[in-house]
């Protein structure tokens, strides 16, 4: 069944589900393999406004919404991972400079985000400091008219190839683990005193740029703190309660793209005599990833429709909304896990074989669990969300 979609949201899914089959799927395969940054796909996605479809035309994006921004990641995502994270990780470096930021700030930085000139990237994450936000130890002093930043991230998107990044620091050490301890600042590459460490070799999404980010008497302007002082854990909150559903639309193309190649292989592979699509065993795996493919959808699609009615500001967002967003995320990641795992056993030995997609997409799936808050932690939001 299809969610209700505007005119303009199936448009949008129409001509990413053809620049997807037709450009992405081809690359697929290339891109886990070399490990390298898909910069040719970069440039179609630039090329056909996919990269600020959630940012307001004020500040040069498609002001398409949260949904459509979804339906994006979700279309790209079903034959590549790596690529459907290119703008889900776009939306995270810019929705803190869009919900916390000033005019100025907006205007100046927004438009070449939105266009896909400029990458972006958020740091928040350290060694000791991965869903316990409060033990960031990224320090930022007040010096006159700078900030100077001392400190280490790891695991950052775009860390390497970003062009601006919202870096999550403390400004007041005296508060300890209190949420007013918590700033966030725009870095902008080349900043003196920011550099670009060690660049990780991962499991999945491989044709993605995940770096630790060094910052050593970083010197910046005092006008590229974002909201004030102590508005940094505020604003990390509603960045990730508006970015979630975007991982939730990764892991959800990856579950449809799995779910897709093993239907195909199941009509066409034969084993006495016959499709093995007519065993009732191949047939029941198959009807239940489906409907968990669907289950993970129609979820999302609410979170999403959900978000497109709440501002963009710091005022806070409804329990109900938040509560969606965790379940979106820690839903559709667990269906992505299971319907690729569920994939490789349809197809057997082949599904084990790097010549058959769903061996990546399993790989790939695997990160939606725990980037942008482990699934444990989704749980925690979720059950708090509900009991007040």
């Amino acid at each position: 069944m299809q969610y209700d979609l505007t005119e303009e949201q199936e448009m949008i899914r129409q001509t990413v589900r053809k620049l997807a089959v037709g450009k992405v799927a081809p690359r697929a395969a290339g891109i886990d393999e070399t490990e390298e940054y898909p910069w040719d796909i970069l440039e179609l996605l630039k090329e056909n406004a996919l990269m600020g479809a959630d940012v307001p035309e004020t500040y040069g994006g498609m002001g398409s919404g949260p949904l459509a921004l979804c339906i994006i990641i979700e279309e790209l995502s079903k034959v590549c991972a790596s690529t459907g994270l290119i703008p889900a990780v776009q939306e995270l470096g810019l929705l803190p400079i869009l919900l916390g930021g000033s005019e100025e700030q907006k205007q100046k930085f927004l438009p070449k985000i939105a266009s896909g000139e400029h990458l972006s990237a958020c740091a928040i994450t350290e060694s000791g400091a991965g869903s316990d936000v409060g033990s960031i130890q990224t320090r930022a002093v007040k010096d006159g008219d700078e900030y100077i930043l001392n400190g280490t991230k790891i695991f950052i998107t775009n860390g390497g190839i970003g062009n601006v990044y919202s870096v999550f620091a403390k400004t007041d050490p005296d508060t300890a683990k209190s949420s007013k301890a918590l700033s966030v600042f725009i870095v902008e590459k080349g900043s003196p005193g920011f550099s670009v460490g060690k660049h990780e070799k991962k499991l999945g999404i491989r044709g993605s740029d995940t770096t630790e980010l060094i910052f050593e008497d970083c010197r910046i302007p005092a006008a590229n703190l974002l909201g004030g002082e102590g508005m940094g854990f505020a604003i990390c909150m509603k960045t990730l309660d508006f970015s979630r559903p975007g991982i939730a639309a990764q892991a959800l193309g990856i579950a449809q793209g799995a779910l897709d190649y093993a239907v195909g292989y199941a009509k066409e592979r034969k084993q006495f005599g016959k499709p093995i699509a007519t065993f009732q065993g191949i047939q029941f795996m198959l009807a239940d990833m489906t409907t968990q493919v669907e289950a993970a959808r129609q979820l999302l699609y609410k979170t999403a429709s959900l978000l497109e009615k709440q501002a963009k500001d710091m005022s806070r967002l409804p329990a109900e909304v938040i509560r969606f967003s965790s379940m979106s995320k820690n839903f559709a990641s667990d269906t992505a896990m299971k319907v690729t795992v569920d994939a490789i056993q349809v197809l057997g030995g082949y599904g084990y074989i790097r010549e058959y997609p769903v061996e990546r997409m399993m790989r790939d799936a695997k990160i939606t669990q725990l980037y942008e808050g482990t699934n444990q932690i989704q749980r925690v939001v979720i059950a708090n969300t509900l009991l007040g």
